[in-house]
């Protein structure tokens, strides 16, 4: 970030902290397809009405969804699709890191395992134990 301005970071802060929010993301992720309205939100979000238009409003604040008005009914899209790219980075991103877990978390386990079955001596019997000293 370029030598932003406290209140310009400020900004950023609060952007960021607008998608920091699981409820958010979906309705975001529903609005990619197209408009919705308030009623179709929460049915497909699970929650209530009054929980998606909470969330719709913060995120009208931060520009990232616009409403329109038609008869008695008020439709929300996304403002600005490119929220979009950065969702993918990010999503992008944490697959990565998910499949590097995953990678060495089989690595350890197979190295685990490997370490297990060669316990034994050189002959397939198992070693002898150790005798430990008494702790009384």
């Amino acid at each position: 970030m370029p030598n932003l301005p406290p209140e310009a970071m400020e900004q950023v802060a609060a952007y960021f902290q607008a998608l920091a929010e699981p409820t958010r993301l979906l309705i975001l992720n529903l609005l990619r397809d197209g408009e919705r309205n308030v009623g179709e939100l929460a049915e497909q979000c699970g929650c209530s009405s009054a929980n998606v238009s909470r969330h719709l409003s913060l995120l009208m604040r931060h520009g990232f969804v616009v409403r329109e008005g038609r008869g008695t009914s008020v439709y929300y899209r996304i403002a600005d699709a490119s929220v979009y790219a950065l969702c993918d980075l990010v999503c992008g991103n944490i697959a990565r890191q998910l499949d590097q877990r995953a990678r060495s978390h089989a690595a350890f386990a197979s190295a685990n395992a490997a370490g297990a079955s060669g316990a034994g001596t050189d002959d397939g019997e198992a070693a002898p134990a150790r005798a430990t000293p008494d702790a009384g």
